[in-house]
């Protein structure tokens, strides 16, 4: 095989997020999640659901295996048993989540995508968050809306989990004392300062930042010949 990608080691933490998840459904949202949902259902992950976003439940190759009426997904998006990846336009220390808007919300500088699901997402199922470009634009002090809601928002609500934030820099996580969040890992050629130096905020980083773990030669073939063939995820993390 090849030398691994940063893109490939960003799938291989995104898969990572959804280990030991039992028959939950996930719920990837952007290219890079995806395929990591895809290879965790093909290798260590055989249980978790994978949906078309409509009314199907599909295999990993896109065929439909099974019936997800709109009235059972609510039941799984309520009750715990879905684990979302989501994207962030900004998230801050403490995992809050802003995809509404850049500036005051009275008078935004600029309008994204709205609130949409999100608050429903964070307060009732895990989610995890994917940004493809860590910068200080996306890490930053404040959110200027909340949209996820964080660990220092969420008063105790039963589902609220954030397992982690992938970035194309490494992995984060919130397992501190306050859970604001940790460097939980370096992808290979990153140095803690680039971490640091793109992050708007003081990230808990431990003594020892292990590096994202690599892929099996398993896993290499997955991705490159049977999931991901066209190579679409260097366009979205460059190699």
């Amino acid at each position: 095989m090849s030398e691994v990608s940063r893109a490939e080691y960003c799938v291989i933490a995104c898969a990572e997020a959804w280990r030991g998840n039992g028959e939950v459904l996930a719920s990837p949202m952007g290219l890079i999640p995806s395929v990591g949902a895809r290879l965790a259902r093909l290798t260590f992950s055989p249980d978790l659901l994978l949906t078309d976003g409509e009314a199907m439940l599909i295999r990993p190759d896109g065929t439909p295996e099974g019936w997800l009426p709109y009235r059972q997904h609510l039941a799984l998006v309520s009750s715990g048993r879905r684990h979302v990846m989501m994207g962030a336009s900004q998230i801050d220390r403490f995992g809050n989540q802003n995809i509404s808007c850049i500036g005051d919300w009275k008078r935004p500088t600029r309008q994204l995508l709205g609130v949409r699901g999100a608050p429903v997402n964070t307060l009732n199922n895990p989610t995890s968050y994917w940004v493809p470009r860590h910068s200080r634009r996306v890490f930053v002090e404040k959110v200027d809306m909340v949209c996820g809601v964080g660990y220092d928002r969420a008063a105790g609500a039963r589902y609220h989990r954030i397992p982690c934030v992938v970035s194309d820099l490494g992995v984060f996580d919130f397992a501190t004392p306050d859970h604001s969040m940790r460097l939980a890992s370096l992808h290979p050629g990153v140095t803690v300062e680039q971490v640091r130096e793109a992050t708007g905020f003081d990230l808990a980083v431990p003594d020892e930042v292990p590096a994202t773990r690599e892929p099996t030669a398993e896993e290499l073939r997955l991705i490159r010949e049977v999931i991901d063939q066209a190579g679409s995820r260097a366009r979205e993390v460059g190699s």
